[in-house]
């Protein structure tokens, strides 16, 4: 089992959280195809909406993958790649900044934003259980 940190602005996030899916790197088959049935995702908003929106610097989802099918969608021009995933709807958005001495990934880290500038990166088994427990998705704790 991996886990997964998915870096997307909230208005976007809300777009899986209500079709049951997942797409990174702005709908490239790469990212997602890395992922396995049972892996732990969760998703890091900076901002509410892209390119104007309000900063946010929040947990706003968290899930697992459901099976190994992969698809893409037909939004006319536009053709990302998703997959499914069954989100933790009654998790809460959290805020990064009382974690940042607690994650892995940006413990001792002055400039830890840099790190969240990939859309989607592998994270630890113990940042995953600490941003889940903390967004109240306690089924979801490695």
């Amino acid at each position: 089992m991996r886990f997964w940190l998915g870096v997307a602005q909230a208005s976007h996030v809300q777009r899986g959280l209500a079709g049951g899916f997942v797409q990174t790197n702005r709908g490239a088959r790469s990212g997602i195809a890395r992922m396995a049935p049972g892996d732990g995702i969760t998703f890091y908003s900076p901002k509410t909406d892209f390119p104007e929106g309000a900063r946010l610097q929040q947990f706003t989802a968290i899930g697992r993958i459901c099976d190994d099918e992969l698809w893409e969608a037909d939004l006319g021009d536009f053709h990302p790649w998703r997959r499914r995933v069954e989100f933790e709807l009654e998790a809460h958005p959290t805020a990064i900044a009382p974690l940042l001495d607690l994650l892995d990934l940006t413990r001792g880290r002055q400039n830890w934003g840099i790190v969240l500038h990939r859309s989607q990166l592998e994270i630890t088994e113990h940042d995953f259980g600490v941003i889940a427990t903390e967004m109240g998705a306690v089924s979801l704790v490695p």
